[in-house]
Order: C-alpha cells, then sequence, then structure tokens
C-alpha cells in the first residue's frame, strides 16, 4: 500500500488538481474514488485524527444536501461523521492522508504538509 493515500472525486476539478500536483512531485500515492467505495466511520475517524479538524470542518457547505437538509442545525461530532459516511458528497477534496498527517488539498499547497 502507498503511503499517501488520497480520496478523490474525479468530477471535481479541485481533486484533479491536487492529483496533478502529487504527480508533478513524482510522488507515489493511492487514489481512493470514495464516491465508489463510500466513507467508511474508521477513514473519517483516521482523517480527523491525523489532521486536527473537527467533522464539521470537513463538510462542503456549498453542497445541495447540506443546503436543504443541514444549514443552521446542530450536530454533535458523532452525528458528523455519520452524515458524512451517510453522504460521501459531503466530504470537501482531495483528502490527503500520509502516515502521521492528513489534509484537505485547497490550496494544493496543503499537500505539502503530508510529504
Amino acid at each position: 500500500m502507498a503511503m499517501i493515500r488520497v480520496l478523490h472525486n474525479p468530477r471535481c476539478a479541485t481533486s484533479r488538481k491536487g492529483l496533478e500536483y502529487l504527480n508533478s512531485k513524482n510522488i507515489n500515492f493511492e487514489v481512493i474514488n470514495y464516491l465508489s467505495t463510500g466513507l467508511s466511520r474508521d477513514i473519517v475517524k483516521e482523517i480527523l485524527l491525523k489532521s486536527n479538524l473537527k467533522p464539521i470542518e470537513l463538510v462542503r457547505t456549498k453542497e445541495e444536501y447540506y443546503k436543504k437538509f443541514l444549514k443552521g442545525k446542530n450536530f454533535n461530532d458523532e452525528e458528523w461523521i455519520e452524515i458524512l459516511t451517510q453522504n460521501p458528497k459531503l466530504l470537501k477534496r482531495p483528502v490527503v492522508i500520509g502516515k502521521y498527517k492528513a489534509v484537505i488539498g485547497i490550496p494544493v499547497e496543503n499537500i505539502d504538509k503530508v510529504l
């Protein structure tokens, strides 16, 4: 398994930029198309642990589902983790996970923190 994993959405320009950035650095990494494979609680918790972010900070608030069903509501961290696993489209991307760190690749230079 590659040391670096990237949670990637091929339809997202920002996510594609993250992959291009890693490729430009000749880094060996594994691409996980999380919209196909789904998001497990374990991977969400790993991202939170390695990124030092709160679950709400992983959520795309511009996503239609968020605006319709979640905006303005209060959820605890466990509930947000569950929401993310049930609705992987809400995850900000790309998420780059290294051995000890994880970052959201926005801007792409953030990825350097994992390398």
